[in-house]
């Protein structure tokens, strides 16, 4: 990245080229010396630089990196933590972090893994020798040199003899994936041990893409460090076995670095004739008035994983320490966390991604944020608000528990109205809204009212303009059921005592007819690729078969099929048949995950029904039929594609999204999506199921409750946690930061 006006120009004899690197601690730049050695020069901010105890710290990480030397360390070349500003040099090293190598080129080969494993068990080696221990080894931490792996940053390593600390008291510091227990329990008896822990949770993710100790928030994945065994499915041979051992949970069960170094030299193969074992290498771009660049091998760019401590992903990454520096990327002129090379990706961006819509930027919002229009401030509530919206046309349609139906500019995150629909006095967290869908300038929202007990005690159907939140025309609906869907220009709403569907003019709200339901029967709409269905199913000693109702919107005709009552799940249309996914009657004990046996297809005309027996015993909840493809998710993030008309499973990914709501794929049919209550977002490839990247968590939520799939606006994601965040991402960029909007 090219030299601001405002930077110096040289600093401590060094000619400065370029920037590699900004944060709020202070920049960091390549330089030169005057013999023509290119170094990575750390700076400190002015404001930092008079902190004693910053000073004191930055000099503390400067003598612990000098203690250190090795074939997979970098050097300390020059430093001066007196100077104003204080500053260091480093040997440079052209690459990326095996952050960014996973990131966007998937999980390791074994035969990449040997060369990798083995280099970082030498440079532990070298470290612990000068009796230093690193504490905060990390996937951000190791530059991929082309002659091997090089670990960074010993900003809060410390001496290994030594109990001092310059944090506060019982500050945890690290990054929750990679930290070991006693990071967790006492910093204090953190040796060399717990090095080796963290080298064990660093392969892992190279070799699955994710740490063996995931979950949705840095709280829950330190008590799963310290409580729980780590998750190594995907993992498997005899490296699964060193890694074992080195995730022991108790320091003196883990192995030293020479013997590290026999187990993976045995268990991990020599590359076979022809294969190198080395990782494809993406070296930094040259910017103008620089030296030239190595030649640079290309790779398909792949998004940002999540990082739970701040990560280093630059353009040209660096070989020095940069502990608590820098957000992810480098700052753009914009404000965002991005960089310029992610800069000129989006403005073309690959062909696995959309093209995002004209003046977009990542934002994030709450769906109480203060209106434009209407009732412009949110009632108030402590409660889960589960948002769920609609995209259409540039804007998002929002509704939940207390919250009242508004529009969101899709583009800017701005709420432009919010519709006040619930009966006055009500109060806040006993009603719930939905937005059904729209319909040619119209938004179609159920309201829901219930009493003191949770009882459902009035409903009502209402249109509201599209651009100002007016109500055009409502309906009472006069029924204890909850459920009404649209489709295809028509609302379909219960009424009476359930005993009828009444199907109206979502223009106009006209009747166009009223469809009889069967007794005996629980009926609910339902809508599935904008087609409308009505599902009966017998209630218990009531009948023996279950009503499906196929419904034609243009007049309310209703074609009725009937099929042996079962525990079926109607999924969607596959090849112009209905598609139903059979369960197991007994749920997994302590579970949400149903178990799925057979697929079961119908065809419409002739209610023929052809049954496909799955070859294994698929979990999760119910699943989602999207271009040609069945997805099961399960309620600890495991994710099967299964062959809809074999039933035989594609693939198969471990994320580390709890509870997500329904796969959802992109317009490019490419990346399929799974959203967590807690915003977490995991992409996956739909191809093969590698897992792509994971988004941070948005809120500490670990509620289970309604969750809504991914939305698309064009090329970004639209999502919503249970809190009622509502945010956006770019997937090709999902590490940058959002706008905060309201």
């Amino acid at each position: 990245m090219p030299l601001h006006k405002e930077d110096p120009r040289s600093i401590g004899g060094y000619r400065l080229l370029d920037r590699l690197g900004a944060g709020g601690m202070g920049m960091v730049y390549r330089g030169r010396s005057r013999s023509g050695r290119e170094v990575a020069l750390k700076v400190v901010h002015a404001k930092h630089a008079q902190d004693p105890v910053f000073r004191a710290r930055f000099r503390h990480e400067i003598d612990a990196a000098r203690r250190v030397s090795g074939a997979f360390t970098a050097a300390v070349v020059d430093a001066d933590p007196e100077a104003d500003p204080p500053w260091m040099a480093t040997q440079y090293v052209p690459g990326e972090s095996l952050a960014a190598r996973i990131r966007d080129g998937g999980p390791l080969r074994v035969s990449e893994l040997r060369p990798l494993a083995l280099g970082l068990v030498e440079a532990l080696r070298d470290i612990h020798r000068a009796g230093v221990v690193h504490r905060d080894l990390k996937p951000a931490n190791v530059l991929m040199a082309e002659d091997g792996p090089r670990v960074i940053d010993f900003g809060i390593s410390r001496a290994a003899e030594s109990h001092h600390t310059l944090t506060e008291t019982g500050q945890v510091i690290g990054t929750p994936p990679f930290m070991s227990p006693e990071q967790f329990t006492d910093a204090r008896t953190v040796g060399p041990a717990s090095d080796i822990f963290s080298l064990g949770a660093l392969l892992v993710y190279c070799v699955t893409g994710r740490g063996p100790f995931d979950a949705d928030s840095p709280y829950l994945t330190g008590y799963r460090v310290v409580h729980h065994q780590p998750a190594l499915d995907g993992v498997t041979g005899p490296v699964r076995a060193v890694l074992e051992h080195c995730l022991a949970k108790e320091p003196a069960d883990r192995p030293g670095p020479d013997e590290l170094a026999r187990e993976f030299a045995s268990a991990l193969p020599e590359p076979e004739p022809g294969d190198s074992g080395t990782m494809t290498l993406r070296l930094p771009p040259t910017w103008p008035g620089t030296a030239s660049a190595p030649h640079t091998t290309a790779v398909t760019r792949r998004p940002r994983r999540r990082g739970t401590r701040v990560l280093l992903a630059a353009t040209g990454v660096l070989a020095v320490g940069l502990s608590g520096w820098f957000v992810v990327g480098m700052r753009g002129d914009d404000g965002s966390d991005v960089t310029q090379s992610e800069k000129a990706a989006a403005s073309s961006p690959p062909s696995r991604w959309g093209t995002l819509p004209a003046g977009w930027k990542p934002w994030q919002t709450t769906a109480a944020a203060p209106a434009e229009k209407g009732v412009r401030k949110a009632p108030g509530y402590e409660g889960i608000r589960s948002p769920s919206c609609v995209a259409a046309g540039g804007a998002l349609y929002c509704a939940g528990a207390a919250l009242l139906p508004e529009r969101i500019d899709a583009t800017t995150g701005r709420t432009l109205w919010r519709a006040g629909i619930a009966p006055a006095g009500v109060p806040t967290e006993r009603y719930v809204t939905t937005v059904l869908g729209t319909h040619e300038g119209v938004v179609l929202v159920e309201l829901s009212v219930t009493d003191e007990g949770g009882r459902g005690v009035s409903q009502a159907v209402s249109a509201l303009d599209a651009a100002s939140g007016e109500r055009l025309w409502s309906h009472p609906v006069r029924t204890e059921s909850l459920g009404s869907i649209y489709a295809a220009g028509a609302t379909l709403t219960q009424e009476g005592d359930s005993s009828t569907v009444t199907v109206r003019s979502a223009q106009d709200g006209t009747v166009r007819r009223r469809i009889p339901l069967p007794e005996g029967y629980d009926c609910l709409p339902l809508a599935v690729d904008d087609r409308p269905y009505v599902e009966c199913t017998p209630q218990e000693g009531k009948a023996r078969t279950t009503k499906f109702f196929v419904v034609d919107p243009a007049d309310g005709s209703a074609r009725t099929l009937s099929s042996p009552a079962q525990w079926r799940s109607f999924v969607g249309m596959l090849d112009g048949r209905l598609l139903f996914a059979e369960t197991d009657e007994r749920p997994v004990t302590n579970s949400p995950d149903m178990i799925y046996t057979r697929i079961v297809l119908v065809d419409p005309r002739t209610a023929e029904p052809t049954s496909v027996p799955l070859p294994e015993r698929y979990r999760g909840s119910p699943p989602v039929l999207t271009h040609g493809t069945l997805y099961f998710a399960t309620s600890s993030g495991l994710v099967t594609a299964v062959s809809p008309t074999t039933g035989a499973r594609l693939w198969q990914t471990h994320t580390s999204v709890e509870t997500p709501g329904p796969a959802s794929v992109d317009p490019t049919g490419r990346t399929v999506y799974l959203a967590g209550g807690s915003g977490r977002v995991a992409a996956l490839d739909t191809a093969r199921g590698t897992l792509l990247w994971e988004s941070s968590a948005r809120a500490e939520v670990l509620d289970t409750g309604p969750l809504p799939p991914v939305w698309f606006n064009g090329g970004a994601l639209v999502l919503a946690a249970l809190d009622g965040t509502v945010f956006t991402l770019d997937p090709a960029h999902p590490g940058r930061k959002p706008v905060r909007v309201g």
